[in-house]
């Protein structure tokens, strides 16, 4: 059974840093992009990052760069997001995502290019 299960999740104070897990099983891993979206009460899911299948590319929305990094460990099927610099805007349900093309070179920004979701995890920050 293809699963992604994101951990990580919690209470941070604006300025602080937080570092999201997402465990992959039931697929070939080094074969899919991977991506992280987010979404806020009220609001629709947005791209936050991604990663390629090799991690030789990495894709940040406008509001997170240089704040977050996403990489991925292939040898233990995750995929991570460092979040530092946390802003209390950061609050949102965050979700992993697998890019729905073996070996694919993008579009990683558009929620249509990722066919299997993670339960998703809150992240939440206090001013």
């Amino acid at each position: 059974q293809e699963q992604l299960v994101e951990s990580g999740g919690g209470l941070a104070q604006a300025g602080g840093s937080l570092r999201l897990s997402c465990a992959a099983s039931g697929y070939t891993f080094v074969m899919y992009g991977m991506g992280w979206f987010r979404q806020a009460p009220g609001s629709e899911r947005r791209f936050v990052a991604a990663i390629n299948w090799s991690g030789g590319s990495t894709y940040y929305s406008d509001s997170v760069k240089g704040r977050f990094t996403v990489s991925r460990d292939n040898s233990k099927n995750m995929v991570y997001l460092q979040m530092d610099s946390l802003k209390p805007e950061d609050t949102a349900v965050y979700y992993c995502a697998r890019h729905n093309r073996a070996y694919g070179s993008g579009p990683f920004d558009y929620i249509s290019a990722f066919d299997l979701w993670g339960q998703g995890t809150q992240v939440t920050v206090n001013s």
